[in-house]
């Protein structure tokens, strides 16, 4: 059963914390070294929100650039809240700097790297349709081991752990349940709009896009890989949001199944603190849009004290898949 008054939302988890985008604003739950758990609100730019993002294809353009900007504000603050630093925020040309920065690493990282090791295969290969196949391949092992190699870390481990508490309550919330801990704990710790999945889409968009593209000198084929970026995420934007609203269909759940296996790498079992944490994420995003949350996970002890947090700055901030 979907809720009344639906909306997509979504969310990333953050330090020591969770992030859910709503339809008005962002709202932030961390966890203090108290145990407090401090809410606050992230104000969504209109560029984000307003007639654009209900365009196809350009909303998810609006979408990878909201969630880089969001993304970097948000762990920023939510790691001054975690560890009770404080100090002054990234804005402006530092964070575009940032964000410009992580999108150049990215797409060398995951698409300029495949195709170089794929090119220099070309002579033990026959067609260009196994070039591609390979460097698609060589991609995904690339992103499979990165995803492997920072979940070795602890701090990744918990954050992962926060991930799968935002999908249960996101999964709560769409079911129409009650946002207790309980009944929250039930839901599956994958979903068919994770970022994960979207990341999975883009794999397999590419690998059709450069196919048809066919073979270019290696130049024009940088160039191809660097400046489609953006169709490409808009076209899998588009496919994550279509599987998500069709989740009935044996073809989608089939499809899809490949990117909720997948998920089990990004998130982790969280703990009922975790779950709690991203209750109040959740419950804070639903009063921001005037919207009254099915039930309230009432705090069980003094270290469950949620504290609310000051507006912040109007700025960018992000849409986020789940």
């Amino acid at each position: 059963m979907v809720p009344k008054h639906f909306f997509y939302y979504g969310g990333q988890a953050v330090i020591e914390g969770v992030l859910i985008r709503g339809q008005r604003c962002a709202a932030m739950a961390v966890r203090r070294p108290s145990g407090e758990i401090e809410t606050l609100y992230l104000p969504l730019s209109s560029l984000y929100s307003g007639p654009l993002r209900r365009v196809p294809l350009l909303r998810g353009v609006l979408v990878l650039v909201e969630t880089l900007v969001m993304g970097f504000r948000a762990l920023q603050r939510s790691t001054a809240i975690a560890y009770s630093q404080a100090g002054e925020e990234l804005s402006g040309p530092g964070l575009a700097l940032s964000g410009i920065l992580a999108l150049v690493i990215a797409i060398s990282l995951f698409f300029l790297l495949p195709l170089l090791l794929a090119r220099s295969l070309g002579g033990f290969l026959n067609s260009t349709l196994l070039v591609n196949l390979v460097e698609g391949l060589i991609r995904l092992l690339l992103f499979l081991g990165y995803i492997k190699l920072m979940g070795l870390m602890a701090e990744v481990r918990r954050v992962f752990a926060y991930h799968g508490a935002e999908h249960m309550t996101i999964h709560a919330y769409e079911a129409g349940e009650p946002l207790v801990a309980e009944r929250v704990r039930r839901f599956s710790t994958a979903h068919p709009r994770c970022g994960t999945a979207f990341l999975l889409v883009v794999m397999v968009v590419s690998l059709v896009v450069f196919s048809i593209l066919g073979h270019q000198d290696l130049l024009w084929s940088a160039l191809y890989r660097v400046l489609l970026v953006p169709l490409i995420a808009a076209v899998s934007y588009e496919v994550i949001r279509w599987s998500g609203a069709h989740q009935g269909m044996t073809l989608v759940r089939l499809v899809t199944a490949p990117s909720l296996a997948l998920q089990a790498l990004t998130t982790r079992p969280p703990d009922e603190g975790q779950i709690r944490v991203a209750i109040a994420a959740m419950e804070k995003a639903l009063e921001g849009d005037g919207i009254m949350a099915p039930a309230t996970d009432t705090p069980t002890s003094g270290q469950e004290k949620v504290t609310p947090g000051p507006v912040q700055p109007q700025g960018d901030a992000g849409d986020p898949s789940p």
